[in-house]
């Protein structure tokens, strides 16, 4: 399948994504610098693997690795507003970590919310979110996460994890996929 020709065009490049992880990995390692608290970084699958291994290895401090997994898109295109949880950590030391949820990208804002939200529950230090991009438009909750890589265009996007139905998380870019592909 050559994926190429399914995209519109190049949203954000592989140099650009490397400047943002970059970004993003400083930005982390000055706010958490002094805590004293384990700083895990929970990677939301699969969707933000690609963006969760790229930025992990350029945060300077250590870290601790975990992984949830949640789904409200399925073959869609748009979120269905409804969060299932499908792979949950299991922790008894939340009283004492800072939690790092991160995503690839934030258009509705139900499923971090719902996510920060479990995890204050449970006891964790502190919650904080960080996503590779961020689609306000899009946004049906009231939520703003404390990390973003890059604000984007109501379009649908794949690439660099993103996915439509599974397919193009492989490529090394973001890029808008025709609506052709997805419009049948």
């Amino acid at each position: 399948m050559e994926m190429n020709k399914d995209i519109e065009c190049v949203l954000v490049s592989e140099e650009e994504l490397d400047a943002i992880t970059t970004r993003l990995a400083a930005e982390i390692d000055r706010d958490y610098c002094n805590t004293g608290r384990p700083l895990v970084l929970v990677g939301i699958l699969k969707g933000a693997v690609m963006f969760y291994t790229d930025l992990i290895r350029k945060i300077k401090r250590p870290v601790e690795m975990e992984f949830m997994k949640v789904s409200s898109y399925g073959a869609s295109t748009v979120s269905s507003g409804c969060i299932n949880l499908h792979l949950d950590i299991k922790r008894n030391d939340l009283p004492s970590l800072d939690i790092l949820i991160v995503e690839d990208i934030i258009d509705s804002g139900r499923t971090l919310s719902m996510l920060s939200a479990l995890l204050r529950d449970r006891g964790a230090f502190s919650v904080r979110t960080c996503t590779l991009l961020d689609k306000p438009a899009r946004r049906e909750v009231k939520f703003d996460p404390d990390y973003v890589g890059k604000q984007i265009p109501d379009r649908f996007v794949v690439g660099y994890g993103l996915d439509y139905n599974e397919y193009y998380r492989d490529l090394p870019f973001v890029g808008v996929l025709k609506r052709e592909i997805y419009s049948h």
